[in-house]
């Protein structure tokens, strides 16, 4: 399966799987390399970087809600310079695409982020991440910032409540796709300090919002989309596919069950088996793949000599 996620052109960013991690919740992609298979997934989007290195939050960083979570990191970073020292060897050794997440502070700083990635041969495209409160003219000024220094694809990701007035100013400014979109900020008490806390708010919950957004920019503007937020299972996934969305990034069910993300990527990308008539639970579980339905019909059963 081949799925072009970008505009055509001689550098678009093709995907085997149309499923990836949402930039902030799967790290440089070293984490979890150990607890889920890389290669399943379509490419791996970075946390967010900046040019220069930023310190984490101070105080409470996560306050749990009734259905998902706030989170106010600071989003803390090495800067681009040591984050790229640091990982271009092993993304160079991964085998799939990767997508850098730098983020959107000024024009001269996105311009000298979008250079250095461009001589990087360990990346393969720019995740743009515009601010909450940004206006139309300045997310262009960005965005143009960003291509004018460029050959690769650069993908942005539109705040949510500003997603419809900046699509198409956006797509008029050269962005190769639309990630819609960052996920929302809210305000929650933190139950222990009884502090106010402002962050960006993950669950189950933000999907129905999402996906309404992106079913109605796909019918307002020609660009590919890729959809963003509360996908907690495969059949989330493909509600987004089946709105028009070309692909699809998973945040928070990553946290819970890291595991599912995968499990996502064999569904969406096809390398899921059908289950077998008469199968027994112990015989079956969500997500198996070709190779591990193989070898469970060839090894011995428990109890086998």
């Amino acid at each position: 399966m081949a799925i072009e996620i970008t505009r055509p052109g001689k550098n678009s960013l093709i995907l085997d799987t149309p499923v990836m991690p949402a930039s902030g919740v799967f790290g440089f992609g070293d984490v979890y390399r150990g607890m889920i298979k890389l290669e399943k997934l379509g490419a791996l989007v970075t946390n967010p970087v900046t040019y220069q290195p930023w310190q984490s939050a101070s105080g409470t960083r996560v306050i749990p809600l009734d259905a998902g979570v706030l989170v106010h990191s600071g989003l803390p970073n090495l800067g681009i310079s040591k984050t790229l020292t640091k990982y271009r060897t092993f993304w160079d050794k991964l085998p799939l695409p990767v997508i850098m997440h730098i983020v959107a502070t000024n024009v001269e700083q996105i311009g000298k982020c979008a250079s250095r990635i461009d001589a990087e041969h360990a990346v393969d495209a720019i995740e743009l991440g515009l601010n909450d409160d940004i206006g139309w003219k300045n997310a262009v000024d960005f965005v143009q910032a960003a291509v004018r220094h460029t050959e690769k694809p650069v993908l942005v990701r539109l705040p949510l409540q500003d997603a419809y007035e900046l699509a198409q100013p956006v797509s008029d400014a050269g962005a190769g796709a639309l990630v819609v979109a960052a996920p929302p900020r809210g305000t929650a008490r933190d139950p222990y300090s009884g502090r106010l806390i402002a962050g960006r708010v993950y669950g189950p919950l933000v999907r129905p919002i999402v996906l309404r957004v992106v079913g109605q920019l796909i019918g307002r503007i020609n660009i590919p989309i890729i959809g963003a937020g509360g996908i907690h299972s495969p059949q989330d996934a493909r509600d987004y596919l089946n709105a028009g969305a070309r692909a699809v990034q998973v945040d928070s069910v990553t946290w819970i069950e890291p595991h599912m993300l995968e499990v996502i990527a064999r569904d969406l990308g096809g390398l899921v088996v059908t289950r077998e008539i008469g199968a027994f639970p112990d015989e079956w579980n969500p997500g198996m793949g070709e190779t591990t339905r193989q070898r469970r019909q060839i090894s011995p059963k428990d109890g086998d000599s």
